[in-house]
């Protein structure tokens, strides 16, 4: 991801119409108990405070636009390729603060790859980023809800799909859409939610690649579909980018 972040990026856009919404006194007790409001004992339930006005402890600058949280995932990852990480919001202060409510500024839709934990190769810390991580980001009815909730309820303004440079669920699927093989169980699933992004324009490791790249579009464009999320970005308040984390330099790039 380059420091030098290009203007907002129109995606395509659903219907704004929303079934099965959940009934606003429900959606407010979901906020509370999810946010950490919500009072543990009558004892403690007295003058707490909003989730919203609940301060991070933290002194950096909390970014609140899709640009500022661009700017400050790029800040974050150009400290981490060149080894100057600072480990934000781990003090005793943040913590105790955290206790009351998070606000995070992106959520981060990355792979389950152990090389690339998000809040790592951002350079953030406590409550600064929702993470939700699957296998080459596979997207099932929870990782919709989760992405979700950190939009519509914690009123997240980036949400950031994370592929990755070796991704091995992306090589598996390609293998088995080459082979014909049936993998184990489950991470079958996962094959056949990839393969609609596989490149047969190329071959060996060149397919791979490309396919590493084309999933997260993928997903990408599957999450800007959802009615609900679109409806935030006509509106500017929400942006949704694909990138990609390289092994071998730690760089995270744009791919959308």
């Amino acid at each position: 991801m380059n420091s030098d972040i290009p203007p907002h990026r129109a995606v395509g856009l659903a219907s704004t119409a929303s079934a099965g919404r959940v009934a606003p006194a429900r959606r407010s007790l979901l906020r509370a108990a999810l946010t950490g409001t919500a009072a543990l004992g009558a004892g403690l339930a007295a003058g707490a405070p909003s989730a919203a006005a609940t301060p991070t402890g933290s002194t950096r600058p909390r970014p609140t636009t899709p640009r500022e949280a661009l700017r400050e995932l790029a800040a974050g990852n150009l400290r981490w390729r060149t080894y100057r990480e600072r480990h934000p919001d781990e003090s005793p202060t943040v913590r105790l603060a955290l206790t009351s409510g998070q606000h995070p500024f992106a959520v981060v839709l990355g792979c389950i790859d152990s090389r690339v934990p998000p809040e790592l190769v951002f350079d953030q810390g406590l409550g600064d980023l929702m993470t939700v991580r699957t296998a080459g980001e596979v997207l099932d009815e929870a990782v919709l809800g989760s992405v979700a909730y950190g939009v519509l309820e914690l009123d997240i303004p980036l949400v950031m799909v994370l592929g990755h440079q070796s991704c091995g669920a992306v090589k598996a699927a390609v293998h088995a859409d080459e082979s014909g093989e049936k993998l184990p169980a489950h991470i079958q699933y996962l094959a056949d939610q990839i393969r609609p992004a596989i490149d047969h324009s190329k071959e060996g490791d060149a397919r791979i690649d490309a396919t590493i790249d084309a999933n997260v579009e993928l997903v990408r464009s599957r999450l800007a579909a959802e009615p609900d999320l679109a409806a935030k970005v006509a509106t500017g308040d929400l942006v949704i980018v694909g990138a990609r984390y390289e092994l071998t330099s730690q760089l995270v790039h744009r791919t959308s």
